[in-house]
């Protein structure tokens, strides 16, 4: 992942501007560009088993997305993409690309290779700033995940860790665990 710089109020024209001309998928958080590559295919596998976990339990009124960007409020500039968001399903006639992250049932994301703890931490931070209410942090470099609850002054009150083969607890209205006994790992970096 790569951090650029760019002038306040001229964010999400390069954001833009950088996903048309190379395909990228580009965030904007605390005012820093991050573009990332495409995942690799254990991220995309992830993503895969936990959507096809959550879709047959979600209650009908709730549909799991990827691919959808979540604003910051007061904040023309910040928005997230999930690897995964659960959100009503009224999302699917909605013309707006951006959710507001009120609506938000569930973010998930996927830990890259080469993502630095600095850029999760802003990241935690960012969902939590926003008040997504729940956020799941999976971690296929090591088989761990980080479940974050209660977002309260920029930062989130509930924090369970846990290894894959240990479910993860979710509240309702979601499925009440999900399981990662099946999740894949990242090889070992040489």
């Amino acid at each position: 992942m790569t951090a650029i710089g760019v002038r306040p109020g001229r964010l999400r024209d390069a954001a833009e501007e950088i996903e048309r001309s190379t395909g990228l998928r580009v965030q904007i958080i605390g005012g820093t560009l991050v573009v990332s590559p495409t995942p690799r295919g254990k991220h995309a596998g992830t993503v895969r088993r936990v959507r096809m976990q959550l879709d047959p339990e979600l209650p009908t009124e709730l549909g799991a997305y990827e691919v959808s960007s979540i604003y910051m409020p007061g904040n023309d500039e910040d928005y997230v993409t999930p690897d995964l968001v659960v959100l009503p399903t009224e999302w699917e006639e909605d013309d707006e690309w951006l959710t507001d992250p009120r609506e938000v049932a569930l973010a998930v994301e996927v830990i890259s290779t080469s993502e630095r703890v600095s850029l999760i931490t802003a990241k935690t931070s960012w969902y939590a700033a926003a008040g997504v209410p729940i956020l799941l942090a999976v971690d296929p470099r090591e088989g761990e995940w980080t479940l974050h609850t209660h977002p309260r002054d920029g930062g989130y009150r509930g924090v369970l860790h846990g290894k894959y083969g240990e479910p993860v607890p979710l509240p309702a209205p979601l499925p009440a665990e999900l399981d990662t006994s099946n999740l894949p790992l990242y090889a070992p970096r040489a």
